[in-house]
């Protein structure tokens, strides 16, 4: 009985070591975890600290012209009314009333010359024409009186109270008188027509617009003195040059082999480089029937349709000939931006946008390209920066590096 109740006594030692076993597996398998979730926190570390290089694309506009574009060339807006404004009388300038940009209409008054001598040979001319009217006022009172005294010779000739020479002698002064008024209005005549010289020499030195314009440059001052042909030591030519802004149009250098492409009435978009966000419709107003030999291009003329303000003469211009005429909303702007910089996340087209050195994940809707671009109908905006060809591994949040590749 004792042996058996010692036997009943004895320590199983089992259950105690399967126990030992669990809680070093559980320990195990806790710093397991904590090691791997801190070189997750590493990882993670380092990635928000670690720029990835990325290259950017700028989303920006594009127009639905150019899927109709059929030829593409540069060229110049040019007045096709242009002149430079002179006078035909040589004198010193008093009065000048523009400067450029100053916008002027036909027969206005630009400039005046000194006009003293010619005004005073003006009024001279016009007191000849006065003392000529006198002369002729004088010749007719004077052939009156021989009319009524040869009246009178014939009366006492026919009662034969007179001789006939006195008759004679009457009626030859009734002829000279009437010789006389002939030769006064005829002087009359000259002496208006000397009238109208002098006033045309004075209108002379009144430098008036040819036609309603702009004016472009201005090439005297008051004090210069000008000259029909500049032949004088430091005169002036022309006083200013204008040009008439309704006649605007743009001259293009057309290739000769892409000359099929172009013909008269065909409608053109202008795109100005001074006004980048513009665009304007126009038409091909005319095609010069020669070839430039050194450039092997042809010359033509695109007239505008749609006029601006702001386009001025001499400003370099991009034409695009189309196939066709654009409808209103064809000729709005687009967002687009380039295909390779779209990605999918989740089944969803998105784009990556650069904002303070991290990327932001955007959802993106797009619609029809655009010659090598794609349309944004909902997403980033014009001026965006995104990431060009972004990789799988890029994130919501990562901080990023542009490089040029």
């Amino acid at each position: 009985m004792a042996n058996e109740d010692l036997s009943k006594l004895k320590i199983d030692r089992s259950d105690t070591a399967k126990l030992t076993s669990r809680k070093r597996r559980s320990r195990l398998m806790i710093k397991l975890v904590i090691i791997a979730a801190l070189v997750l926190l590493v990882i993670a570390y380092f990635r928000s600290v670690t720029a990835v290089e990325v290259e950017s694309a700028t989303v920006t506009t594009a127009y639905p012209s150019q899927s109709f574009t059929l030829l593409n060339a540069t060229g110049y807006v040019v007045a096709q009314r242009k002149a430079a404004v002179a006078s035909k009388a040589t004198g010193r300038v008093e009065w000048l009333g523009v400067t450029e940009g100053s916008k002027v209409k036909k027969g206005e008054i630009i400039a005046r010359l000194e006009s003293k001598d010619v005004t005073a040979a003006m009024e001279q001319a016009a007191a000849n024409v006065k003392v000529a009217e006198a002369n002729l006022q004088q010749g007719k009172a004077e052939l009156i009186d021989a009319q009524a005294s040869l009246k009178r010779t014939v009366d006492l000739l026919a009662k034969s109270f007179i001789s006939q020479a006195v008759y004679d002698r009457a009626a030859a002064r009734n002829r000279k008188s009437q010789a006389a008024v002939i030769g006064y209005q005829a002087a009359i005549d000259v002496a208006q027509a000397s009238h109208r010289v002098a006033q045309i020499s004075v209108e002379h030195t009144m430098i008036r617009a040819p036609f309603d314009g702009v004016v472009l440059t201005k090439s005297a001052n008051i004090g210069d003195v000008v000259t029909p042909f500049s032949s004088a030591l430091d005169a002036k030519g022309a006083v200013v040059t204008m040009a008439d802004m309704d006649t605007l149009e743009v001259e293009a250098d057309v290739s000769e082999s892409n000359l099929q492409k172009v013909k008269i009435g065909q409608p053109c978009e202008i795109q100005l480089d001074a006004l980048p966000a513009v665009r304007l419709r126009g038409v091909v107003q005319r095609i010069v029937p020669t070839v430039d030999r050194a450039k092997a291009t042809i010359l033509v003329k695109v007239r505008f349709i749609d006029h601006n303000p702001n386009v001025l003469p001499e400003m370099s211009a991009k034409i695009a000939f189309l196939e066709k005429e654009m409808s209103a909303d064809q000729r709005t702007a687009r967002t687009v931006v380039q295909p390779d910089s779209i990605t999918q996340r989740n089944g969803k087209k998105v784009v990556f946008l650069i904002k303070d050195e991290k990327v932001v994940e955007t959802l993106i809707e797009t619609g029809k390209k655009i010659g090598d671009m794609v349309e944004v109908l909902k997403g980033p905006k014009p001026g965006d920066k995104i990431v060009l060809r972004p990789g799988d591994d890029l994130d919501n949040g990562d901080i990023v590096k542009t490089v040029m590749k």
